[in-house]
């Protein structure tokens, strides 16, 4: 009879609970449920998914009588684990994510990995605001080791559609940033890296659209040892020793990196170009390295497309253009710049397309071989199906040729429109 009454007991209470889970998620779904036009979300809960209203849950999330109630919950998101906490006497709501980590697709497919991020949401309203904290406990940089922590703010307009936010990061020594953003990097136990940097951001969820201005200030580095590059020979062939006043050395700098004479070896304007053209055509049309950042890639870091690989090669080419100058950073980047599978230096490309010395091509030459760095194996492709390679490129290479007079300019589109070169 005893053991009757505590398998009805037993039965009863998982009846009820389970009664209570559904109808807490039927209370939560219809709560949730996203609206016309609702930016929505698909979220796991348990064993269930549910299409969720994202403006409606960051309302739900940070209004008083709520957020308590998940202050010390966990939820699983795409970004890492996020731990919410609710401070009560100023009514705002605390996210603690660690780790966490998110894909910037101009960086490659690999994520940035941040140790720990703490983010503050205050609600009035439409309108959020809040506080920013990226850290990295124990880092270890050529000032020793400890833990570094980046701060800013961050203001956020929110719709049914959408949600727009600003964040202002404040003003913090580059190497730390480095320790958050990249802390395994090896450059770090040995570059010593001066300067500071903020930084500006404007994003827009869901479409994830952005735009970035940072703010360097006395960015150095030495430790890294590229004098050691000075005196690196090409194994592309023979040195082309070309000067800066030469075709195809202006007509590269034309083509890739048109402020190279007046950055002190990254270009913010040319970066800021890049993202936004990229995000529009949702793929990478147009890099913002420089001839130096190039350099480094060649040389030291590689070309493998992610955020460690960019960070390292802007290290490098900070240092090389303390290190090396400018005149030797153009005449190495010549004379080891890919042109095609298995042709590199701007000599060997010469005598390959055109029989001749990369010193005595004719100016159209100069400007087609420049036009083919971007993507060098896609211009012969093209070069050899249809005898010619982008037109409009090559038009635009020539157009941004400095130094010339307007009657040489004027020649040199002239020449470029009409001209026809046996593919190779």
């Amino acid at each position: 009879m005893l053991k009757k009454a505590l398998l009805y007991l037993l039965f009863a209470t998982l009846a009820l609970v389970l009664t209570a889970g559904i109808a807490a998620y039927l209370i939560l779904r219809l709560a949730l449920a996203p609206g016309p036009d609702e930016w929505a979300a698909r979220v796991k809960a348990g064993p269930f998914s549910v299409d969720v209203g994202v403006p409606t849950a960051i309302r739900l999330a940070t209004s008083s009588w709520f957020a308590p109630w998940i202050a010390g919950r966990t939820v699983e998101t795409g970004f890492g684990p996020v731990q919410f906490g609710w401070n009560e006497p100023t009514a705002t709501l605390e996210l603690h994510c660690a780790p966490c980590s998110a894909t910037v697709p101009s960086l490659g497919k690999t994520p940035i990995r941040v140790d720990r991020l703490k983010a503050t949401v205050r609600r009035d309203a439409g309108t959020l605001s809040g506080l920013l904290e990226a850290s990295a406990p124990g880092a270890v940089t050529t000032e020793g080791t400890g833990d570094v922590v980046l701060r800013g703010r961050w203001d956020g307009r929110l719709t049914q559609k959408n949600l727009q936010l600003d964040i202002r990061a404040d003003n913090a020594p580059i190497v730390h940033w480095y320790a958050v953003l990249a802390p395994d990097l090896p450059e770090l136990k040995r570059a010593r890296i001066g300067g500071t940097m903020g930084l500006r951001a404007h994003v827009v969820l869901p479409g994830g659209t952005y735009s970035l201005t940072p703010q360097l200030e006395g960015f150095t580095v030495d430790g890294l040892g590229t004098e050691a590059i000075a005196n690196a020979r090409t194994s592309c062939g023979p040195a082309s020793r070309l000067g800066s006043e030469s075709w195809l050395a202006r007509s590269v700098i034309s083509a890739e990196d048109q402020r190279f004479f007046n950055h002190p070896g990254y270009d913010l304007t040319e970066l800021a170009a890049s993202l936004e053209v990229n995000q529009k055509a949702s793929r990478t049309e147009r890099g913002g390295s420089t001839i130096t950042q190039q350099l480094a890639k060649i040389l030291v870091t590689g070309g493998e497309q992610n955020a460690d690989r960019k960070l390292r090669e802007l290290l490098y080419a900070v240092e090389m253009e303390q290190t090396l100058g400018k005149a030797r950073i153009l005449a190495l980047y010549l004379d080891n710049a890919p042109w095609g599978a298995r042709i590199c230096g701007a000599e060997t490309a010469a005598r390959t397309y055109f029989k001749r010395s990369a010193r005595n091509l004719e100016p159209a030459q100069a400007v087609w071989l420049a036009s083919m760095l971007t993507n060098p194996a896609l211009a012969v492709r093209k070069w050899q199906q249809d005898g010619n390679i982008n037109v409009e490129r090559a038009t635009k290479v020539a157009d941004g040729v400095r130094g010339i007079t307007k009657a040489q300019r004027d020649a040199l589109l002239k020449s470029v429109a009409a001209a026809k070169f046996a593919a190779p």
